[in-house]
């Protein structure tokens, strides 16, 4: 059986994860702490990839960075190519993942008592210092959550995949791709297989979320 599938999956998810990280949890403290103009467009925009279609969210993603789009001609110019290429399979990873993180890590934000904040920046600690020695270590559950589900996602990730990275063996042929593929070639053994390592490593991490969420502070 070829291993290359999984290992590019874990390397896309693991990557896609930490994106989804970065870019996801200053998204979802912005949702839960501030009122802006613009809010509710921004939280709509969040929401948007669960509710499209995975292969209009590819088509879309696929004119900005293919080789026509703004962003796919200026990678051109330095040299550096993303559509068809695993890193456009992370970014589509990313894509239909973040929601999940943004979503649960708000909630678990706005339980955060804003008096517990606001005692600490009376006592000198800049934002950056509330952060990180008083929201996130009472909203830690919920981040964990998201990013859980995010990892989950981008593992399984098929239809934007499919659009803007392809289905190439060897190069951009992550775990869902490559059991379709077993399925049209009537490799069901193999599709089983994979099916099986992919269901065997979600429900483990699923459990042991489930185990962690029960931990007292």
């Amino acid at each position: 059986m070829d291993l290359f599938p999984i290992w590019l999956s874990l390397q896309v998810s693991v990557t896609a994860t930490a994106l989804t990280l970065l870019a996801g949890v200053p998204v979802a403290w912005l949702l839960a702490r501030r009122r802006f103009p613009g809010r509710d467009l921004l939280e709509a925009l969040v929401v948007l990839p669960l509710i499209l279609p995975p292969t209009v969210l590819g088509y879309y993603l696929l004119l900005v960075i293919g080789s026509q789009g703004p962003v796919g001609r200026a990678l051109a110019v330095a040299g550096f190519e993303l559509a068809f290429t695993w890193r456009a399979a992370v970014l589509a990873a990313a894509v239909g993942s973040i929601a999940l993180l943004i979503k649960s890590a708000q909630a678990g934000f706005e339980t955060v008592d804003p008096r517990l904040e606001q005692a600490a920046r009376t006592l000198g600690r800049s934002e950056w210092s509330v952060f990180w020695s008083v929201t996130l270590p009472l909203a830690w559950r919920s981040v964990l959550a998201g990013t859980v589900l995010a990892f989950c996602r981008a593992v399984g990730e098929f239809g934007i995949t499919l659009m803007v990275a392809g289905n190439i063996p060897g190069r951009t042929q992550t775990l869902p791709l490559a059991i379709y593929d077993r399925v049209q070639a009537n490799a069901m053994g193999e599709a089983n297989a994979l099916a099986l390592i992919a269901v065997g490593g979600v429900a483990v991490l699923l459990f042991g979320l489930s185990r962690m969420a029960r931990l007292k502070y």
